[in-house]
């Protein structure tokens, strides 16, 4: 039986706004989704044992049960146990090159490519639709990871719309290498202090994510229109992030001394990117960054935006 190689992308948010409580206790939100070329290599093969391993060249990523990725395997162990007393379970190798702890989808990547994997190494045949409902049971984020591209992402981050591909923008990433910030933190606090702005009535969620649909964002978007989609980057958690952390709002700012088109915190941060036209543009502004912030704890990433989701490796 052959092992599979896969190359799990990274994601960025272009657009997060929080539009209310859900009842089933996430947020009502809509985002623009993107994934970027910064990936892990996940390789599943056979082990030929009962139990699924994790390795990981990261220390900080764990290698048991609480990694997102050996929950992937388990669920389809369980979904689908013909075919794991067929093929028995397998050996899950994590190359990391996405940061950890960084608001980039690192551990749903990983996650989502397992459930990849295996559909393929146990020759299960489902769809990528299938996989994704599979992998919104895992977390919000899983259902984009598999599909990637660009995608207008509505309820809790699992209905998404696929929009044009972004695949002649660059993007430089930096992160702290030592500095985390907490999502359930970060969504927590924005409810403490912004909650009086939620919407809850039915209709107007959906007009409100309708509102997003048919907004500058999207249109900048099917235009391709680099300039306007910088205009458009707009994340509601920098609200409440920037201020907690100083480090993550110098970054951003640093960001705006060079030749960007934009630039903006992914996610619940700490992670910050710069939108740039040329790979050319993008290596003068990490270098810039460099020069300017000489803390080596700051990692500094280049990479193109991307219409891949999971693929296998070349």
């Amino acid at each position: 039986m052959r092992a599979y190689t896969l190359l799990a992308p990274a994601k960025i948010n272009l657009y997060l706004e929080i539009i209310g409580d859900r009842p089933d206790g996430y947020h009502e939100l809509a985002m623009v989704m993107q994934s970027i070329g910064l990936c892990d290599r996940v390789k599943v093969r056979p082990n030929g044992i009962e139990d699924f391993q994790i390795h990981c060249n990261h220390p900080q990523v764990p290698c048991d049960r609480t990694n997102l990725a050996y929950r992937a395997a388990e669920l389809l162990k369980n979904e689908f146990p013909d075919s794991f007393a067929q093929y028995g379970a397998a050996e899950i190798e994590i190359d990391k090159q996405i940061p950890v702890a960084a608001g980039l989808a690192g551990g749903s990547s990983n996650a989502a490519a397992v459930l990849v994997g295996l559909n393929l190494l146990w020759q299960i045949g489902l769809t990528q639709p299938e996989l994704q409902e599979l992998g919104a049971r895992l977390g919000a984020d899983v259902p984009f990871c598999i599909s990637g591209g660009t995608a207008l992402a509505t309820g809790r981050g699992d209905r998404l719309e696929p929009l044009p591909d972004l695949d002649d923008l660059w993007v430089v990433v930096g992160k702290y290498r030592t500095l985390a910030v907490s999502t359930p933190w970060a969504y927590k606090t924005y409810r403490q202090e912004f909650g009086d702005t939620y919407v809850s009535q039915p209709q107007d969620l959906a007009r409100r994510q309708q509102r997003v649909h048919a907004g500058p964002m999207v249109a900048a978007i099917s235009h391709r229109d680099g300039e306007a989609i910088a205009r458009e980057l707009y994340n509601d958690l920098e609200k409440v992030v920037l201020p907690a952390y100083p480090h993550v709002a110098e970054l951003r700012e640093t960001f705006t001394k060079f030749e960007i088109l934009g630039t903006m915190m992914s996610g619940s941060g700490p992670s910050v990117f710069a939108l740039t036209s040329t790979p050319e543009t993008a290596e003068q502004v990490r270098a810039g960054v460099r020069r300017t912030i000489t803390d080596p704890d700051l990692e500094l990433w280049v990479a193109p935006l991307s219409s891949h989701g999971i693929h296998i490796a070349p």
